[in-house]
């Protein structure tokens, strides 16, 4: 009879540490903005918005240029015109500061909003390959290792090589 009673504890005892082990979640980790930044399509992405970038630039030199010629020319006639011309002259100078200043921004604006919608699909991709891949090798949770994303030690499951893989690259 104790016999039984140790088996049957023993018995007890391994039933439940099978239960707690199977009980745990999984859990893995990735880096997603190391896999954001090796895939093709962000290439890409970054080199339209520098080509964008270099044509803002480029119009917002010329207007400069084109500005920073009047006021030269304005400035070696100032003495030849008369004190009303020279007040147009001067408001003319302005206009031209305040719609290169508005151009800047608008342009800024524009480059956000291409880079927001260039950037949405590519991290909407590697996402997606990631929920594949984490639910394919059976982890409920997989946390971001990115530096300054908050996971402190990264020793389990690192499926960034298995959602390159995923993505074919």
């Amino acid at each position: 009879m104790k016999q039984f009673k140790t088996l049957l504890f023993a018995c007890l005892l391994f039933v439940g540490a099978t239960s707690f082990s199977t009980a745990q979640s999984k859990i893995a980790h990735i880096n997603t903005t190391q896999l954001v930044e090796a895939m093709p399509e962000m290439k890409t992405a970054q080199a339209e918005i520098e080509r964008l970038t270099k044509t803002y630039e480029a119009e917002i030199k010329t207007m400069a240029t084109e500005l920073q010629n009047k006021v030269k020319q304005y400035q070696a006639e100032v003495d030849t015109k008369t004190e009303e011309e020279n007040l147009s002259r001067s408001q003319e100078v302005q206009t031209m500061e305040q719609s290169i200043r508005q151009y800047q921004g608008q342009a800024q604006q524009d480059l956000q909003k291409k880079e927001a919608d260039l950037l949405k699909p590519i991290f909407e991709k590697a996402k997606a390959a990631i929920d594949k891949v984490a639910k394919a090798q059976g982890f409920q949770y997989v946390l971001d290792s990115t530096q300054g994303s908050g996971v402190l030690v990264a020793d389990g499951k690192d499926l960034l090589v298995d959602v390159k893989t995923e993505l074919g690259f």
